[in-house]
């Protein structure tokens, strides 16, 4: 008859054996895996220069990030709001080579070498863009969330207006000369100001457009 002790250190240092091949397996696993995962997050990635308020960035970004999230989350700029993060409410409004964009519907691969203006590149707390300087005047803003994008919004636009006007007009005249309160409100129409301070947004463009001519 054998012998139990033997029997039971037998089945021991089997289960032992086991147990380490297991883990041994496992680890090995865990690290191709983990090896794999990693080559193919740097294949999805990309390097992307951004001349962002006049600062130059180089940035790896994955593939996947939008415009908005790279201002956010990688170079710290906050003022960019993500409202509905589905191109329909102009909270995120930034100008990319003097255009306004919905940088949330944007990726930041698309926009490597391009200039790009945010909210804290118009103008600083004592030093105010005359339209941050006209939103505070006529009370554009009540929550203040979408007024980064309107404020972007509101700039670019005077810009699209004069850019669609015979220079010998402007020249002139000013911006003022062709512009209505209809026209502003249709271009405006993309940047959704949930407290309804619409009125005052309004008279802040046309304020700054009076001044400009």
């Amino acid at each position: 008859m054998p012998n139990s002790s033997i029997l039971e250190i037998s089945r021991r240092h089997l289960m032992v054996g086991a147990a380490s091949v297991s883990v041994a397996a496992s680890s090995g696993v865990a690290r191709a895996y983990g090896e794999s995962r990693t080559a193919a997050e740097d294949r999805l990635k990309s390097e992307v220069r951004l001349t962002v308020n006049g600062s130059h960035h180089d940035l790896a970004l994955d593939n996947r990030v939008t415009l908005l999230d790279a201002l956010r989350e990688h170079l710290h700029l906050t003022g960019t709001k993500k409202g509905c993060d589905h191109g329909q409410c102009g909270a995120c409004t930034v100008m990319v080579n003097g255009r306004r964009i919905n940088s949330c519907l944007s990726l930041a691969v698309m926009h490597d070498g391009d200039e790009v203006t945010t909210i804290e590149g118009l103008g600083q707390p004592g030093d105010l863009h005359p339209m941050q300087a006209a939103f505070s005047k006529h009370d554009g803003f009540q929550c203040g969330y979408c007024t980064p994008g309107q404020i972007c919004s509101s700039v670019a636009v005077l810009e699209e207006i004069k850019a669609n006007i015979p220079s010998h007009v402007t020249a002139d005249l000013g911006v003022a000369a062709k512009l209505t309160e209809d026209e502003i409100r249709e271009r405006m129409s993309g940047n959704i100001c949930r407290c309804g301070a619409y009125s005052n947004i309004l008279d802040a463009i046309m304020d700054v457009a009076e001044a400009r001519a």
